[in-house]
């Protein structure tokens, strides 16, 4: 059932999680994450790998990291041709498929950050379209045929896992020689120890780190790429974002916040949330039955006009006055189930566009707004979110 009530979200994300399971409604993404990410798990060990993930992720070790997501949108953003339009979003995955080989796996020296990328990178293009990922969920994963559609993902899948695995030896080696000082994420989960002393297995890491590419890559690309493209198709927010950047950022940054959050309204990664049905339950006044799957709608809630009047106008001037209602804006979802890369996502795409609009101004077009496409689980720009940049 799709619910477009924020109330129904309110119900849904403030209910019993032992009868609403997340991980079930997330199956089809077990093909890449694997069985131990924290998307497609429930109940107890749910809870246990959330508390062992959600540290990094947050206070002062997360603005540590900003200097680092600076350069690596520098170095990127210097070699964007100029005066011809071009589609951002392949730029955009380099820029955070980088932040998060450096942030995340803390790898440093660039040969190695472009060894590693490669193999990820036609893994995560070859599994985009939905409809693979629908067809590996329905086929069997035992002995596949290597020209069946399991073969092809698994003969991809082997070099990127093969590294993934690597970078966790190699970590785990250095720690146990005494290694310390380290930042990276890999780093601080090898540490973590959940509450009966009990670290994370080598399957865990793979599994988890392989949902932080997907999750903290792909999405974030994603939701860069809308906003430079909501911007190039709406000059007078454009004039005002570069005015304030122009000016040191007057306000602190409260313009740019209120574009991201504008960006996330109109054009939310992920257009619904999942919960599978353990017992029978009543939202919004329907009885609903055990096992059916209740869906509340980031899209449709959005696109509230009670909520948000003129819903379809992109006008980031609406989030300046007021924050959005915990049930009215969810583009990381609710509850305990809240994506744990909120803050990071958020801080990353400020950090990105602060350095962009420092380096190109964004030249206005008159190109009618990108339709949607759907890749993997998330809606992205059709034509990956061209735009047209001149230096400054």
């Amino acid at each position: 059932m799709l619910s477009s009530d924020p109330a129904v979200a309110r119900e849904v994300f403030t209910g019993d999680p032992a009868l609403l399971h997340a991980g079930e409604g997330n199956v089809v993404l077990r093909p890449l994450l694997g069985p131990a990410s924290v998307l497609l798990l429930d109940g107890p060990e749910h809870l246990r790998q959330r508390r062992l993930l959600l540290p990094p992720f947050h206070g002062e070790r997360m603005r540590a990291y900003g200097e680092r997501m600076r350069a690596i949108a520098a170095a990127h953003v210097a070699r964007w041709p100029a005066g011809r339009p071009f589609p951002v979003q392949r730029s955009m995955q380099a820029i955070t498929l980088e932040v998060i080989l450096r942030v995340v796996f803390g790898v440093e020296e660039p040969a190695r950050v472009a060894q590693l990328a490669a193999p990820l990178r036609r893994l995560l293009d070859r599994a985009a379209h939905p409809a693979r990922l629908l067809t590996l969920q329905f086929t069997s994963s035992e002995r596949p045929r290597p020209r069946s559609p399991w073969g092809r993902i698994r003969q991809l899948m082997a070099p990127a896992d093969a590294m993934i695995h690597e970078e966790i030896r190699a970590r785990r080696a250095e720690l146990a020689a005494g290694g310390a000082g380290r930042d990276d994420i890999l780093s601080l989960l090898l540490a973590a120890r959940d509450e009966q002393g009990a670290p994370m297995t080598d399957a865990e890491l793979r599994d988890e780190l392989m949902t932080l590419l997907l999750a903290g890559h792909e999405t974030t690309a994603t939701a860069l790429s809308w906003t430079l493209e909501r911007l190039a198709r709406t000059p007078a927010a454009l004039a005002r974002l570069e005015a304030e950047a122009d000016a040191g950022w007057p306000d602190g940054s409260a313009y740019l916040d209120a574009v991201v959050t504008e960006t996330l309204r109109l054009r939310p990664v992920v257009p619904a949330v999942v919960r599978k049905l353990q017992a029978p339950m009543t939202f919004g006044g329907w009885e609903l039955p055990a096992g059916v799957n209740i869906a509340p709608s980031i899209w449709l809630i959005h696109r509230d006009p009670q909520l948000y009047p003129e819903p379809e106008a992109f006008r980031p001037e609406r989030f300046l006055d007021r924050r959005p209602g915990t049930y009215e804006w969810l583009p990381f979802g609710g509850g305990i189930r809240r994506c744990l890369g909120a803050s990071f996502a958020l801080y990353e795409m400020r950090m990105v566009l602060q350095e962009l609009l420092a380096a190109v101004r964004l030249q206005p077009t008159g190109a009618a707004p990108e339709p949607i496409a759907r890749r993997f689980v998330t809606f992205s720009p059709s034509a990956g979110g061209r735009v047209t940049v001149a230096p400054r």
